[in-house]
């Protein structure tokens, strides 16, 4: 009777466990777009409380301070992300076909979620300065980079060659674009943007060995 109770006592904790971290997932979606508006430095539990349908209380019971609310917050938006490009990988027939729906949704979501990238920007900045969440970042970068290299090493498998570089080189790369277009996008700068879209194809056959 004793291993019984004890079983379903910790079945019981379990489920407590399990609701208690949904619950810290769904607050953290609710509210990643106020986020991702306040940015880090100008939001607090309170402000995001002030921002959303969630009391500050409800917030505080759920989430130690900002940073905790903000690493989950984007955890569970880069979880989304980084399968984006997936579907393109396993489907294309060619490099070129791989190559233009890599590029043309590389740029649609530059656009039509900029001010969710721009929180992403805003934590991997702030953690050079904070140790305190650097290691959730530092993992949340690498799965970016194994995204891009999925889609990298696939292009060059279709295009019947190698790559030129390692991961973390085209990552860095195919980042740094990334970057540069999300500030041309939020400055408004529609023809910067533009230019890096028509020079991307460029950028990716760099990232080609030669045959």
């Amino acid at each position: 009777m004793t291993e019984v109770a004890e079983t379903k006592q910790k079945r019981i904790a379990r489920r407590q466990v399990d609701k208690f971290e949904l619950r810290r997932t769904e607050l953290a979606v609710a509210t990643l777009h106020t986020l991702a508006s306040l940015g880090y430095a100008r939001t607090s539990l309170r402000e995001i409380a002030q921002n959303s349908e969630f009391s500050h209380g409800v917030l505080h019971y759920y989430f130690a301070d900002k940073q905790d609310l903000i690493v989950q917050a984007v955890r569970q938006y880069e979880a989304v992300c980084v399968t984006r490009y997936d579907e393109l990988v396993a489907n294309a027939t060619s490099a070129d076909e791989l190559r233009d729906g890599f590029v043309g949704r590389f740029f649609a979501t530059l656009k039509a979620d900029a001010s969710l990238h721009r929180l992403w920007y805003d934590l991997r900045n702030q953690s050079l300065f904070d140790e305190s969440f650097r290691n959730e970042v530092i993992e949340i970068d690498q799965r970016r980079e194994e995204m891009i290299w999925r889609v990298v090493s696939r292009y060059a498998e279709l295009a019947g060659t190698g790559t030129a570089t390692s991961s973390t080189v085209a990552y860095a790369m195919i980042d740094g674009i990334f970057q540069r277009g999300l500030r041309h996008a939020l400055s408004e700068m529609d023809d910067e943007v533009a230019r890096l879209e028509s020079e991307m194809p460029g950028v990716l056959a760099l990232l080609l060995a030669e045959s």
